[in-house]
């Protein structure tokens, strides 16, 4: 009898954390290191600003959860869920450099013939200019609601999770950024 292996999940944060609120999903990837742990078939990835660079990374998966910044012309703090349609929509409005490379890289999983079922979650940012590796006080208020769509997600999918961080995970709290 052979076994099914799940299907892989990544969790990916984007973003640049010198520069304020746009370190968010970086900042938040960090946190859910801190605060959960998942099966092997989750990969929760720091992708920095890597952009481009993540196709091959990205074309693993059968799910992918990316958490950002999302400048959607709304209030800051505001949250956003993109699916489906709604992200080729966002390469329109290009935000920031690492989103070119991000949703370049998403297209490209096309040629590999593995795109995965994409969702991004984010907050509007407040700042994202100043060099300040700190989140502002009102993308970090947004913290444990935007980890709340992050689980719903894995929900969805029916992955389990647990609350407590595998042990020797580096890192630091969000309330300490």
């Amino acid at each position: 009898m052979s076994e099914s292996r799940p299907p892989h999940v990544m969790i990916l944060g984007v973003g640049c954390i010198l520069f304020r609120d746009e370190g968010f999903g970086v900042r938040l990837i960090e946190e859910l290191q801190r605060r959960y742990t998942f099966p092997e078939n989750v990969s929760v990835i720091d992708g920095g600003v890597l952009g481009i660079n993540l196709m091959g990374v990205m074309a693993e998966a059968d799910h992918l959860i990316v958490v950002d910044v999302i400048r959607n012309k709304g209030v800051p703090g505001d949250r956003y869920r993109l699916s489906g349609k709604q992200i080729p929509e966002r390469i329109r409005a290009k935000n920031s450099l690492h989103q070119i490379d991000f949703l370049e890289a998403l297209t490209l999983c096309q040629a590999l013939d593995h795109v995965p079922e994409t969702v991004i979650v984010g907050v509007e940012p407040e700042d994202i200019e100043t060099l300040d590796t700190a989140l502002t006080p009102t993308v970090r208020a947004q913290v444990d609601a935007v980890i709340g769509m992050v689980l719903a997600e894995l929900d969805r999918l029916k992955v389990p999770y647990s609350q407590g961080a595998a042990e020797n995970v580096p890192g630091h709290s969000i309330t300490d950024c």
